[in-house]
């Protein structure tokens, strides 16, 4: 699919205008510094413009970048807040990181911003020189903003120091997740696809043409949590024709679905495709809800960081899961099975994504976020998600991208995973798995020792 012309024109023109207000900002005394919450809002909107705008990227990488640089912000400012624990010691096999000095002050603020734009710059190392400038940009604007007020030149040497310390500390230790660089085999054409009944084909009607599956191997990648590696694999309808077994009923009501799809479904299907090519991916439609949120709360510096570190963690370790599962069955999606015994003419509203069904990649991120982010601000928040806001109509599918407007963080979820089904690329049981294992993951999360 091409880039929104119109979509990408505004995405880089919110940027320009960022520029220009923080320069105002550092040049003017009458103007206040930057608060807590907007410093973090602004290098989430980079993470967002980064993680769109970078070649080759995917789902499952970008799931990957949102764990280690929520993990940052969170690090890069822990030592500041003495009712907080460090995650060292907890994640799976973070046994150390950079200490700051208890005898020296620092301004977290200055730490934040050096910590961001050294994990952006590593993680991302594939992006262009153009977006590199971009960080460096941020990165210096926020800093002569902070610092102009700060006449200790030692503590501002210092606060960045550590930042950047932590964050390439961080970046050394995710090179032996298996992920790393993950954007240069992103599909393995020795692959062996398992020959059974139900099993995976490249698909007719697709988002991709790599007649082979997207990271085969993510699911043998560290988890963050070594708790998140030993959930026990789901279970799942065994392979049946017969018009009276669960299985053939699971692609039975997709294929019912599609014949009566209404416009607010469609425009459901289509708002959360989130088609890397396009858009900022799953991965980032939820680092987005997340900046919603704190657009929303305005939290001070711990508080911002603690919220990117759940859904970042959360969102990585369901991707792995996920992705171990789905090759683990190696599933068919409804494409196939329904045109083999339902329907030969039968099309899903939403072209097959390049890999193997069970369970939801989207369900799956979209509620270990969710259960994270109510854990932190309780089930109830309403918001209106314009992550799409801006781009031309669908004519293929004749459906707008309309904003979508929620309550609840689990009705983001639950949307998120209807969409699947709407777009006629997911079973109720892909979906409803995915949404179970999804909470499970955030639990694990949540019950990390995140305070003293």
């Amino acid at each position: 699919m091409k880039h929104n012309r119109r979509f990408n024109v505004l995405r880089a023109v919110s940027l320009f205008f960022y520029g220009i207000l923080i320069i105002g900002c550092s040049n003017s005394s009458n103007i206040a510094p930057l608060a807590d919450y907007e410093i973090v809002e602004k290098w989430a909107e980079m993470t967002l413009y980064i993680t769109q705008y970078t070649p080759a990227n995917t789902p499952t990488y970008a799931s990957r970048c949102v764990g280690y640089i929520g993990l940052t912000m969170y690090e890069s400012v822990v030592p500041g807040y003495s009712e907080y624990n460090s995650l060292v010691g907890q994640l799976n096999g973070l046994d150390k990181l950079p200490i700051a000095n208890p005898n020296e002050k620092y301004n977290w603020q200055l730490s934040f911003n050096a910590g961001q734009a050294a994990i952006l710059r590593n993680i991302y190392n594939q992006t262009s020189d153009e977006n590199k400038v971009k960080i460096d940009s941020l990165e210096k604007l926020i800093f002569e903003d902070i610092s102009s007020s700060i006449e200790d030149k030692k503590l501002i040497d210092r606060s960045v120091a550590f930042g950047r310390s932590v964050a390439n500390s961080i970046f050394e230790w995710s090179k032996k997740d298996g992920g790393h660089r993950g954007y240069l085999k992103n599909f393995d054409k020795t692959l062996v696809f398992p020959e059974r009944p139900g099993g995976w084909k490249p698909p007719l009607y697709a988002q991709s043409f790599s007649h082979y599956p997207l990271h085969p191997h993510w699911g043998e990648n560290r988890t963050f949590l070594k708790v998140d590696s030993e959930i026990e694999t789901p279970y799942m309808i065994p392979y049946d024709t017969a018009k009276t077994s669960p299985y053939y009923k699971q692609y039975l009501a997709v294929y019912e679905k599609e014949k009566l799809l209404t416009q607010a479904e469609k425009e459901c299907a289509i708002w959360w495709g989130d088609d890397p090519d396009v858009t900022f991916t799953p991965p980032g439609h939820s680092f987005y809800i997340a900046t919603q949120v704190i657009k929303d709360k305005k939290p001070d510096l711990i508080h911002c960081a603690e919220t990117y570190a759940h859904v970042g963690l959360a969102v990585a370790d369901a991707f792995i899961n996920c992705w171990k599962w789905k090759y683990h069955f190696f599933s068919e999606r409804p494409n196939y099975y329904i045109t083999e015994h339902i329907d030969e003419r039968w099309e899903s509203f939403w072209p097959d994504p390049p890999f193997p069904a069970f369970p939801s990649g989207h369900a799956i991120q979209a509620a270990a976020a969710a259960k994270v982010l109510m854990n932190l601000y309780g089930e109830n928040f309403t918001f209106t998600d314009r992550s799409h806001e801006g781009r031309e109509r669908d004519e293929i599918r004749s459906a707008d991208f309309k904003p979508r407007s929620f309550t609840t963080f689990w009705a983001v979820a639950e949307e998120t995973a209807n969409s699947r089904f709407y777009g006629g690329i997911h079973t109720p049981q892909d979906n409803n798995v995915g949404l179970e294992e999804g909470a499970r993951i955030a639990e694990n999360i949540n019950h990390l020792k995140w305070k003293k």
